[in-house]
């Protein structure tokens, strides 16, 4: 009899993985044990060498669903001593190595069924097994253990106890394992003071308030969410009040996914997100407008299903709700909150009813979102669901520092050859969010044993996530790297896909600082992880105000038609009424006097110009307003083509002079719209396609934040394969600037590569 230790390494614990291990184990007669380490799952083994290999093969095929083996070693060693049975051992933490963190698991329909049947945990909210329920919103440290969650202060009872010991049960070492005698509880505290904590009574009064349309605030996994009737306007009207979010779609959650389907065109890729155990907002197409109020201007709606308990109760104690708003507990820009004693002293005065529970949140994550782009359901804001889940790097990753961008922004940590990208975060100008990222960080550092070497940032000098980059580079004596905003856009993608040598990166954003000091974000760029050389670029246009023109749409029109006509521009006749002459006058001036007119060659500048001079928005009340309503008004439109230089197709003085042609002969504007995303699609293939010929490449990596257009990109990604490339578009990092920390490491490991190779 031989013995072997079995090193699994993934996703592994946290699921009820050690579990269904023990039962395959006992079912073949096997001895040994199986503990979690912070570096995976350890399997000692006692077999002959046909039983291990049969042990081993079953492994993936009885793993639980949430579960994902990324590696299996075996290592034959020399027999010790002899075992008479198989159990579950103690866990083990020893060293920097670590496993991977389970994101938090939507509620199974397994545990929704024993809060019918079992006695100990009848109603109970805070139910879950090893299938389901919080997992890194809890989570302090590794590995995971009651010991270092935020279960810890809940000492089990003795029902609760057995069943975690029993091997046969579905919460056998289920973590966070809880009843109503020994697990968190609800507390409700309504607008006078008054407080309840009986269950059934807290979901009737939180029922009552949102069919009475009013407002609450709920304590959710990552954080708390502010509620009301998504049907009634008035209530809507007050949740933004609260908010103070009065433009921006609102996310909406119905009570099943029938219910969903009436009101959605939803596409099967669509159904099986919304449904999956991530339970994100999936954005979809609306059959009919319902409600305006909670998407004013779009023809899409974000939506997602129960993902806890109370979700389910409130529904069911709420017949005539069919649907209710669920967004960020937090003032707009802020951070999403998750003290008890912050959410009482922000919403007290302003909401019906104030709902919390007595166990702490760790680790804050705002609900995920997801769109399908050319057949998949790809992330647009990456946090509940999937967060801590890490990319493979082709590169050692250890110790490196990615601390991201500004608007959207999401640092990283590298461990061995992993990228662990952090959730969402937030606008780093913001104080809170500043704050958010710092203890962020703080929490990953410490939940994965991370030792920092040292730190990438981006080159833009003035980002608060480069000024915070130099500043721990500093306080550390670390090394500090910079890379280009778009090289780090097109190594993210490589980094997802595993791909070595050179591409081609077809790279459209709104800014990024650029190696000549001007703004990039039309580019065209030939790398590979290490290095980039900018093969074509949309043509620069002025910026007149700087910044201001990135928040005021009608600026940016004004430049395009000024940088082609110069003074006699035939701007459209309801754009002057609304603008006003004079201050067209005053931005024409500071275009030819170059005051305050930095050079962009961004394609979310184009966007914002053809939206303003189409009178879809020319103001940005929100990001990118102006981009994503252009999408929307082209909806429906066929996409027919402006003529355009074929030997030079990112000559936009073309497409220009359509628009403005079209516009004066009044042809309807969704029609502009739609030619307009058909054109410009077909402009940028085509320079892909001479660029791809002259330097022999034939992969395409696409990112940046315009490539969130779904018109766009389904668009672009069909032409691309037509003329017979590769192209590739990321499906697990958001191609927003979420992802530009995943891109910042691939590159730092690259270089710290080539820097070894040459010692």
């Amino acid at each position: 009899m031989n013995h072997y230790h079995i090193h699994v390494r993934g996703l592994v614990q946290g699921v009820g993985f050690r579990p269904c291990i023990y039962r395959l184990a006992t079912e073949m007669g096997l001895h040994g044990y199986v503990e979690n380490s912070n570096d995976g799952v350890l399997i000692v083994l006692q077999a002959t060498d046909e039983e291990k290999e049969h042990f081993v093969q079953a492994l993936p095929l009885v793993a639980p669903a949430v579960a994902t083996i990324e590696r299996i070693d075996v290592e034959e060693c020399p027999a010790n001593c002899t075992y008479d049975r198989f159990e579950i051992a103690s866990s083990r933490s020893e060293g920097d190595e670590i496993t991977r963190v389970s994101p938090d698991i939507a509620i199974c329909p397994e545990c929704l069924q024993d809060r019918r049947r079992q006695p100990h945990r009848k109603d109970y909210p805070f139910i879950n097994c090893t299938h389901c329920g919080p997992r890194f919103t809890i989570i302090q440290a590794l590995p995971y253990d009651r010991a270092v969650t935020t279960m810890s202060d809940f000492a089990l009872c003795d029902t609760c106890r057995s069943e975690y010991a029993d091997v046969t049960d579905r919460r056998f070492h289920a973590q966070p394992i809880a009843c109503n005698r020994c697990g968190p509880a609800y507390t409700l505290c309504d607008s006078g003071g008054a407080r309840e904590h009986d269950y059934r009574h807290i979901v009737s009064r939180i029922a009552s308030v949102l069919t009475g349309g009013g407002v609450v605030a709920l304590k959710s996994l990552g954080g708390y969410n502010l509620l009301c009737d998504a049907d009634n306007e008035q209530a809507v009207t007050r949740l933004r009040e609260v908010k103070g979010r009065y433009a921006k779609p609102l996310a909406v959650m119905y009570r099943d996914e029938a219910t969903a389907a009436a009101d959605l065109d939803l596409t099967d890729e669509e159904r099986r997100a919304l449904t999956s155990w991530r339970r994100p907002i999936v954005l979809s197409h609306e059959r009919a407008r319902h409600a305006r109020w909670l998407n004013d201007g779009y023809h899409s709606l974000g939506v997602l299903l129960p993902y806890m308990a109370i979700h389910y109760d409130l529904f069911e104690a709420a017949p005539s709700l069919r649907r209710i708003v669920v967004t960020s507990g937090n003032r707009s820009g802020n951070p999403i909150v998750i003290a008890d004693g912050e959410a009482h002293d922000l919403f007290d005065p302003q909401v019906d009813l104030v709902v919390s529970y007595n166990r702490e949140i760790y680790n804050r994550v705002d609900d995920s979102v997801v769109c399908e782009y050319d057949g998949l359901c790809r992330p647009v804001r990456r946090a509940r669901g999937y967060t801590p889940e890490p990319l493979h790097n082709l590169q050692s990753t250890e110790g490196i520092v990615a601390v991201g961008a500004e608007q959207v922004s999401s640092f990283a940590v590298g461990k061995h050859d992993d990228i662990l990208l952090s959730q969402y975060v937030g606008e780093l100008s913001r104080r809170g969010n500043l704050g958010f990222f710092e203890e962020s960080f703080s929490h990953f550092a410490r939940i994965f044993r991370f030792r920092p070497r040292c730190v990438v940032c981006d080159l833009h000098p003035d980002y608060a996530a480069t000024v915070w980059g130099e500043r721990y580079a500093a306080e550390h004596q670390l090394p500090l790297y910079r890379v280009q905003h778009h090289h780090a856009h097109a190594a993210a993608v490589m980094a997802e896909y595993d791909l070595a040598g050179e591409v081609l990166a077809l790279c459209l954003d709104g800014t990024g600082y650029g190696d000549d000091c001007t703004i990039w974000g039309g580019e065209l760029l030939r790398c590979s992880r290490s290095r980039y050389t900018r093969l074509s670029h949309q043509p620069y246009l002025p910026m007149p105000g700087g910044d201001v023109a990135a928040r005021e749409p009608w600026r940016m029109a004004v430049s395009l038609l000024y940088s082609l006509y110069g003074e006699s521009m035939p701007l459209p006749h309801d754009f002057v009424e609304r603008i006003g002459a004079d201050r067209i006058r005053l931005v024409c001036r500071m275009i030819a006097r170059r005051i305050n007119t930095p050079l962009s060659s961004g394609a979310g500048r184009l966007f914002d110009a053809v939206a303003s001079l189409l009178g879809v928005a020319d103001f940005n009340r929100y990001q990118a307003e102006a981009p994503q309503k252009l999408e929307q008004l082209a909806e429906g439109s066929a996409e027919r083509l402006y003529p355009f230089d074929p030997d030079n197709p990112l000559d936009i003085s073309w497409l220009v002079v359509a628009v403005v042609d079209e516009l004066n002969r009044g042809i309807p504007r969704s029609e502009i719209a739609g030619a307009f995303h058909a054109t410009y699609a077909a402009m940028w293939c085509a320079e892909v396609v001479r660029q791809a010929a002259q330097q022999k490449l034939s992969r395409v990596v696409l990112s940046g934040g315009v490539l969130q257009n779904k018109r766009l990109v389904d668009r672009l990604m069909n032409l691309l394969r037509q003329a017979g490339l590769q192209p590739y578009l990321p499906a697990v990092v958001p191609c927003n600037d979420a992802g530009i920390a995943v891109g910042q490491m691939a590159v730092a490991a690259a270089w710290l590569e080539e820097r070894e190779r040459k010692r």
